[in-house]
């Protein structure tokens, strides 16, 4: 179960979140609170797994206060104002939500916070894929995987400080063995891990010092992940 607390500095939208998260099976919601500084202190000394963060606080925004955490959390952003969207993307956060939100909304970001926290609590053991190339059985660790080129009936993985792997698979077979929330099909012939994502230029990802185009077919699904982010 996810272990969250959630900071407002207005109760009834505390309330709205305390009523929700009780409707969901897979939350905990540990602690609501009205004050940055007493959140603070209390992750300081109670990690948790997630955060609903509002952003418009009078004493520190959401943002700054997310910045200031010692440790990684999952976030979601709730707050009425739009405009924050694209800084809370660039924070990683797991979902943004515009208030006021509905259940239905709010259970599709929780979805994909408890989807982030299964992959993360994952046994390290089970973090990884078998692919047949060179004759043998080759263990690819999925956190070690930059993109993913493929070439025909052949694919390419390109893996992080190692040597590529190229191996007869199919871009469709492979993408159904991998992690939806971690790697995402941006072409015809590409997959990338999105957290190894640097940066997105002109429609072109960069990634080390490769570049990779998103092409018309995925560039709307792409970014609509990209923007939910």
């Amino acid at each position: 179960m996810i272990k969250a607390i959630a900071l407002d500095d207005e109760p009834p939208a505390l309330d709205v979140l305390q009523s929700f998260c009780d409707e969901i099976d897979c939350i905990d919601l540990q602690k609501i609170f009205t004050k940055s500084d007493d959140a603070f202190k209390y992750l300081k000394k109670h990690p948790v797994d997630l955060l609903f963060l509002d952003i418009n606080m009078p004493s520190i925004s959401g943002i700054d206060f997310y910045k200031k955490l010692p440790h990684k959390t999952m976030v979601i952003f709730t707050t009425a104002y739009s405009e924050y969207a694209v800084e809370g993307f660039m924070l990683n956060a797991t979902d943004y939500l515009l208030k006021p939100f509905t259940f239905l909304r709010f259970q599709q970001a929780v979805e994909k916070a408890f989807a982030q926290w299964k992959l993360h609590n994952q046994n390290p053991e089970q973090q990884y894929l078998f692919i047949r190339a060179d004759y043998s059985l080759m263990k690819i660790i999925l956190s070690d995987i930059l993109f993913i080129e493929g070439l025909d009936d052949y694919l390419k993985i390109h893996i992080q400080n190692q040597k590529s792997i190229v191996a007869r698979m199919t871009l469709k077979a492979l993408l159904q063995k991998l992690p939806e929330i971690e790697f995402v099909r941006v072409h015809r012939s590409f997959i990338v891990s999105v957290s190894k994502i640097e940066k997105v230029r002109n429609k072109v990802i960069h990634i080390n010092q490769d570049e990779i185009p998103v092409s018309a077919s995925y560039e709307a699904a792409f970014f609509a992940m990209l923007n939910k982010k």
